[in-house]
């Protein structure tokens, strides 16, 4: 019975799953030892993809004293052992099949971190807030003076360049299209100031090495302060004070250049003068209906300085002539300013770009070829603008003088323009809103207008046309929302861009706006950005200029340059309906601007299209050049082009660390963060 008994225990179900189940274990450790034994197996680990890919434990080969390692894991905890190098191990048969044999491929190399700079603080941590300190001589000095090439062997190798020479001396302010002097030479007349004009370097004449700061360049005061007052180690040129001290423009004061506002035509103050322009026209509401403005002939820009504290943004443009260095003043206060001439090609900026354009003494014959020049004012001035001129015919009355006023008064009157005020030293134009004007002159005066065919916005090398720009009969450019509303309204010229677009473009326009809000917004909480001393920013492919307002809107006290280039959809007409300033050109150029004019570059997506076209070393080379000594450059790009970037970036002397965009690491974007940061802190 009790043998009976014990024989019915076993066959309970419980008693069976604990026999099953230690028989399995047995039989798993029994095969386990023979297999880790056995010293021509190995253990293989397959990837999600059938049949071709295997890793091999990195410990594959090695024995380890355990002991050892404890004892020196208690002695040393300061020091890490230096890696070694894992051999390769001989490609070996898997044993799931024996006939199946599988290639081992060698495992791939430890993939390099990402490396950021910056300034250890108090606490032993990598801080990004510090303070900029004075150009360090040694530095510059030593950098070197020959550009060292590594070319590599092999087919599919690419010329390296491993360092940069530095520029001589004399190129400390060089613009390589204005300063092209041989090229000047060869011009067959300059009556008309083409020699103010661009004349690029040939191919194979780029210039390919790095700008200097003068001695003593120290970090450009922060605005608002840099309005009134910027280092005279910076700019170190004082022919303007010798010239226009007396007329309140520029005075120095130890080691500053000081700015008390006034100008030639207002040696009173800027402020004083633009009551006076608000009181002579109420309708212009400067930052209501008045946003952006040309100040033509600008001086030391001071009249674009006060603009900036009624909320507007203005443009100051000059000639790098007699006065060569006013642009450069302009920009180190931290005031939008770029060279230009009115000559004989169309400025950079589209049509119906600014509700006012002023002159005061600007020194431009407005009347000469039958008013061509004022043509292209005419076609840069919004319907229903205005001209400001602020002259000597305007109030003087001698002979001369008063013939000059006659024929201005003549021209503007064929142009349509009517004069709505003459008071004092100004008198102020304002264009008509439509074309009707136009229509109801008398058979052959002219000048005529444009044919129905001319594109108003094709500015690139194009030469100043003698006719009337038409206004749009839809009213485009012409209805734009007052500001600030009109920064975030989809103009109506947002139909008339030449693009393709498989969306609504209102949809893309606001999409763009959001995107990179967001962008920003990630900067700010990861990279501190309002810790920055962001003041004059480049966004050199700007789109209808999402970037510039996303600014606007976190409340950065900074003015965009937005680049729209050549080889895209021409935004500009979008980028001044918003509010906002712009500049066609081909970064297979140089830039316009002075060395040292801005404080951030920022790129997306820019060299993946233009490196089809351009020498990315080129690119990179000009942005070093109008990039400020403690400055920043955000390259936001794909892959395949970034090992190329940071190579050029690292043989500029920048400091570079590339980062993944908030898509993660397996995103086909990047994100090359530099640092120009040849400075001691």
């Amino acid at each position: 019975m009790k043998a009976s008994a014990g024989l019915d225990l076993f066959k309970t179900p419980l008693v069976l799953k604990i026999a099953g189940f230690t028989l399995i274990t047995l039989t798993f450790f029994y095969l386990g030892k023979h297999w880790s034994s056995n010293g021509d197996q190995q253990v293989l680990f397959f990837s999600s993809s059938p049949g071709t890919s295997v890793g091999v434990s990195p410990n594959y080969g090695k024995s380890f004293n355990v002991t050892a390692l404890i004892a020196q894991n208690q002695t040393d905890t300061v020091s890490e052992p230096e890696p070694t190098q894992v051999p390769v191990p001989p490609a070996s048969t898997s044993p799931a099949s024996d006939s199946a044999a599988v290639e081992q491929p060698p495992p791939p190399p430890a993939k390099e971190l990402d490396r950021t700079f910056g300034i250890i603080d108090g606490d032993g941590k990598m801080s990004d807030d510090f303070e900029v300190g004075e150009v360090d001589p040694e530095v510059v000095e030593n950098w070197g003076n020959e550009t060292e090439i590594d070319s590599g062997a092999g087919e599919s190798s690419r010329a390296k360049v491993k360092r940069f020479e530095l520029c001589p001396e004399s190129m400390r302010e060089y613009i390589p299209c204005l300063d092209n002097v041989e090229a000047i030479k060869k011009l067959k007349s300059t009556e008309k100031g083409e020699r103010f004009e661009r004349h690029c370097p040939e191919k194979g004449k780029e210039m390919n090495c790095l700008v200097p700061p003068p001695k003593g360049y120290r970090q450009p005061l922060p605005w608002p302060r840099s309005r009134d007052e910027v280092w005279f180690s910076n700019v170190p040129h004082t022919r303007l004070v010798d010239d226009k001290g007396g007329q309140n423009w520029i005075t120095k004061a130890k080691d500053k250049f000081r700015f008390p506002g006034g100008g030639t035509q207002f040696i009173h103050g800027a402020d004083q003068y633009l009551d006076q322009i608000s009181k002579m026209v109420p309708d212009i509401a400067f930052g209501n209906h008045t946003r952006v403005v040309l100040d033509v002939g600008c001086g030391v820009a001071s009249f674009g300085a006060y603009l900036l504290s009624r909320d507007v943004v203005p443009l100051s443009i000059a000639p790098k002539d007699v006065h060569e260095n006013q642009i450069q003043f302009a920009l180190e206060r931290g005031v939008p300013a770029m060279v230009a001439a009115f000559a004989t090609h169309r400025l950079l900026y589209p049509s119906q770009a600014f509700e006012i354009i002023h002159c005061s003494r600007c020194r431009i014959n407005w009347t000469r070829d039958d008013g061509i020049l004022l043509l292209e004012v005419n076609r840069m001035m919004r319907a229903g603008g205005y001209f400001a001129w602020a002259a000597q015919p305007v109030y003087k009355h001698e002979q001369a003088l008063e013939e000059q006023w006659e024929e201005m008064l003549n021209l503007t009157t064929r142009l349509c323009w009517e004069l709505v005020k003459k008071e004092g030293y100004i008198a102020i134009w304002q264009k008509p809103k439509n074309n009707s004007c136009y229509l109801s002159r008398d058979e052959g005066v002219s000048p005529p207008l444009c044919d129905q065919d001319d594109d108003p916005d094709k500015v690139w090398y194009v030469d100043l046309k003698p006719c009337i720009t038409r206004i749009p009969e839809n009213g485009y450019g012409a209805n734009v929302t007052a500001w600030p509303a009109r920064l975030h309204t989809p103009p109506d010229r947002l139909q008339s861009i030449q693009m393709d677009a498989y969306i609504s473009r209102k949809e893309l326009f606001k999409a763009e706006s959001k995107y990179w809000s967001e962008i920003i917004s990630g900067y700010v909480r990861a990279w501190h950005w309002k810790q920055l001393k962001l003041r004059n920013v480049l966004d050199m492919k700007a789109g209808f200029g999402g970037f510039a307002a996303a600014l606007i809107d976190h409340g950065f006290n900074s003015w965009v340059m937005n680049v729209v280039p050549v080889s895209g959809p021409n935004t500009l007409p979008v980028i001044y309906d918003r509010g906002l300033l712009g500049v066609m050109h081909d970064w297979c150029e140089p830039f316009d601007t002075y060395p040292r004019t801005y404080d951030l570059l920022h790129a997306s997506g820019l060299f993946s299209v233009e490196r089809k076209r351009c020498n990315m070393a080129t690119i990179m080379l000009e942005m070093d050049r109008i990039l400020r000594p403690g400055g920043r450059a955000y390259i936001r790009d794909t892959l395949d082009v970034m090992e190329e970037l940071q190579e050029i970036a690292n043989a500029m002397g920048w400091h570079s660390a590339l980062h993944d965009t908030s898509e993660g690491p397996h995103a086909s974007y990047r994100i090359l963060v530099c640092d120009k940061r040849l400075l001691r802190s």
